[in-house]
């Protein structure tokens, strides 16, 4: 194939990743509305033990049937079992299955869409906040796919493919640059060291943050979401595995920064914005290792250091001039 059809297909795939994204959503929402509610481990230890009733028998009461209502009678002497709750809608958490499946053939249209477009170029494909941004969705979905296949996270699945699908179409709405050559500064092999680390990175910590924005919701409207304390758990871990990835990342910047322009750090604005998502995300993790914190002050820190992560990586691309301007938004 042509580098012009290798483009096309590329486009293609971004299109159907899209597509399967966003039906993928609405399956999880279905599951997650109207299926079996999967309560946390936390909830599920605070939940006192049912204890058995006594038997009682035929037309005796309780002792407060002098001051009271009188109890339910049981004519055989057994205790009083309070009916089941009603089921669920079988299809309800069919729908969560096959939301799944949907999800990881987005992912695998989401990852072909990357290798026909680096196919196209010849090239690693992020040179550009396009591409970029494609990579950021993919490196999303990826986490929470792995982090699936060894804990229960479908409750995540509604939010992360919505915001893989947004991520996608504001691509390709907004950010799309054709197939071609990038700039002189960006053709180094330390495009396929640094920005690779920081696009595993952010799909890691977009992940915590999902489940940080989910804890600050999380109320009677959402109760089947899992509780507070799992939702912080799933974000704690993501970034505890993230963290050493964006350090690697500004590290390996700052030496390509050396090699391609004489010094390691020049105050350009990416590079601010990288430590002070940095220091954010090391101060959650210095709170949560040494004072303690926990439930709702951490997940705002939390929340403000992701924060800084997007204006990082979307914002000053856009807004600010410097020596990383590298968006090419037309």
């Amino acid at each position: 194939m042509s580098a012009e059809q290798l483009a096309e297909l590329s486009d293609l795939f971004v299109v159907a990743a899209v597509l399967l994204y966003v039906v993928a959503m609405v399956g999880f929402a279905i599951e997650l509305a109207f299926g079996r509610s999967r309560p946390g481990r936390a909830e599920t230890a605070a939940t006192p033990p049912v204890e058995a009733k006594r038997p009682v028998a035929v037309g005796a009461v309780t002792g407060e049937a002098a001051d009271g209502p009188t109890t339910s009678v049981v004519a055989s002497g057994e205790p009083a079992v309070p009916a089941p709750p009603a089921e669920p809608p079988a299809g309800a958490d069919r729908a969560g299955t096959v939301a799944l499946v949907l999800t990881w053939l987005g992912w695998a249209a989401n990852l072909g869409a990357i290798v026909t477009r680096g196919l196209a170029v010849d090239r690693w494909p992020w040179g550009n906040m396009y591409e970029f941004v494609v990579a950021i969705c993919f490196a999303a979905v990826t986490a929470f796919l792995g982090t699936q296949l060894r804990h229960n996270v479908r409750f995540l699945g509604a939010f992360v493919t919505v915001t893989a699908a947004l991520g996608l179409g504001l691509a390709s709405k907004v950010f799309y640059t054709a197939a071609g050559p990038v700039m002189p500064a960006l053709d180094s092999y330390w495009i396929a060291i640094h920005v690779t680390a920081a696009i595993i990175s952010s799909g890691l910590l977009t992940l915590a943050g999902v489940a940080g924005i989910l804890y600050l919701v999380r109320g009677d409207g959402m109760s089947r979401l899992p509780s507070r304390a799992d939702l912080e758990r799933v974000a704690h871990r993501a970034i505890v595995f993230a963290f050493p990835l964006w350090t690697f990342a500004v590290i390996a910047g700052a030496l390509w920064a050396d090699r391609a322009w004489g010094r390691y750090w020049g105050w350009d604005p990416k590079e601010v914005w990288s430590f002070i998502t940095w220091v954010a995300y090391a101060a959650y993790l210095h709170a949560k290792a040494t004072a303690g914190w926990r439930g709702r002050a951490a997940t705002i820190v939390q929340l403000v250091a992701f924060g800084c992560l997007l204006f990082n990586l979307i914002g000053v691309n856009i807004f600010i001039e410097g020596l990383h301007s590298y968006a090419d938004v037309p």
